[in-house]
């Protein structure tokens, strides 16, 4: 059954062929966006005239692999797009010629099979290990933090914020609150369930928070919160940027992800009869993300500029520990109990691949359970003001302090190599070793201005 919202807005459910191409035809859809996206995390498409959507419908849509980073080498570049029809989605905008569409794809072999490397792929083989333990979903709520910055005349991002806002201010002070309303009518407009927006700590910043979903779509959800908030952001003469700490001395952007593993229709992480109503499961699923949260990171923060954000003193998090209490630690346990029982982990970023960062956790959380890891005492106390002695006696561990390390330890883990897959472990360090290189060895304005006139 297809569910038309009013202004002629069809809401994602279970889409046919069939729905597909009358949906294009009624709503004069002209062009059609194959996406899908790279290893890094950067939102790709070959866009195609709706005369072509028959056969991009049938698979038959090839296109360079050799070209997008971490694929394949150049002599073995044809790769085709299939699209997943329940990705179908009609944008709100276009132009008097006609309206433009989405289908998000996943990425094959000329043989017909799935393409090791394809990051959605990547977080479909962690769902289906997941599946043969007995869990039949496992449920993401991301919350997503950007920053709003001015254009200069020639229309280039700069780093002039539109706004002095803080937490949860309002107009006057907070000037995006038209640009983040748009974004939320917008959103809602293709089927999101919006559930809260605001301005967040830090001057220029805001936070979007939608509904959980299943981990697949959550990922394809962000994916389009991206595209759609730069967007909108565009036609407000602004640039939305997911950078994790655009400027020093303030908060940096985040993207805490609540994630819960289903059996069924029950919450395998609820039991009513624990102190915290946390179930065997959900201590060794948590246990899991600690003992393999050095191992990830590199996945979940990847950039260099990830590092500057997990610092002390800028409310993210930097130690490897977990409290129902407070949010110092890098996973909270959110008060909800029932079928809203949760783990928060705390330091992914906006500039992650949301299905690489969504599929190592997964995976790092299942080898908790089949090992059946034990949980490691809360930390309730505020691990910021603790110092090295105390936090090396209550054995708090730190996230790695900068990328180098943080790729250092993604390879030594066994488990984020079997979760990435062999040819996205090795393309994935390949190319974040590389640019670890060019960040060391660049010379940086600090430099300059701490040592030239020194020596």
């Amino acid at each position: 059954m297809i569910t038309i919202v009013e202004g002629g807005i069809y809401v994602q459910v279970n889409f046919t062929r069939e729905d597909i191409l009358r949906m294009a035809k009624e709503e004069n859809v002209r062009y059609i966006r194959l996406q899908f996206t790279d290893l890094l995390g950067v939102i790709k498409n070959v866009e195609i005239p709706v005369s072509q959507l028959t056969k991009a419908l049938d698979n038959k849509i090839m296109f360079d692999g050799s070209s997008i980073e971490g694929f394949v080498r150049i002599e073995e570049s044809d790769m085709y797009l299939y699209p997943d029809y329940n990705t179908w989605l009609i944008f709100p905008w276009g132009d008097e010629q006609g309206k433009i569409a989405r289908l998000i794809c996943d990425i094959y072999m000329p043989d017909g099979t799935p393409f090791a490397g394809d990051p959605r792929g990547i977080l479909k083989r962690a769902l289906k290990i997941a599946n043969d333990m007995g869990f039949s979903s496992m449920n993401v709520g991301p919350e997503p933090e950007f920053f709003l910055f001015k254009l200069d005349e020639q229309g280039n991002p700069t780093t002039e914020m539109n706004d002095q806002g803080g937490y949860f201010d309002l107009a006057p002070v907070d000037l995006g609150e038209n640009c983040r309303r748009e974004i939320v009518l917008v959103l809602e407009s293709l089927g999101f369930e919006i559930e809260a927006s605001h301005h967040e700590v830090a001057p220029g910043q805001h936070e979007i928070d939608f509904r959980y979903s299943n981990a697949l779509t959550a990922a394809d959800n962000i994916m389009t919160f991206k595209l759609v908030v730069k967007t909108v952001a565009r036609k407000h003469g602004l640039y939305a940027t997911f950078m994790p700490k655009p400027i020093y001395g303030i908060n940096g952007s985040g993207m805490h992800c609540h994630q819960s593993l289903f059996s069924g229709k029950s919450n395998a992480f609820y039991d009513e009869r624990d102190e915290l109503g946390l179930s065997k499961v959900a201590k060794q699923f948590l246990a899991g993300l600690l003992a393999h949260a050095r191992g990830f990171t590199a996945i979940t923060n990847p950039t260099v500029n990830s590092y500057k954000r997990l610092v002390p003193g800028y409310e993210a998090p930097c130690y490897i520990a977990w409290s129902a209490k407070n949010r110092s630690p890098l996973v909270r346990i959110p008060a909800s109990r029932g079928l809203s029982t949760r783990i928060e982990v705390r330091n992914p970023d906006p500039s992650c691949n949301p299905y690489l960062a969504l599929a190592v956790m997964l995976m790092a959380g299942l080898d908790g359970i089949r090992n059946e890891l034990s949980l490691p005492a809360p930390v309730n106390r505020n691990i910021y003001v603790m110092n090295e002695t105390d936090r090396v006696r209550a054995g708090i561990l730190s996230l790695p302090a900068n990328l180098k390390e943080a790729l250092d330890e993604l390879s030594m883990n066994e488990v984020m190599r079997s979760a990435l897959g062999d040819h996205a472990f090795t393309h994935f360090l390949e190319a974040k070793f590389i640019e670890w290189d060019m960040f060391r060895t660049a010379v940086h304005p600090w430099e300059r201005e701490q040592y030239l006139t020194m020596y």
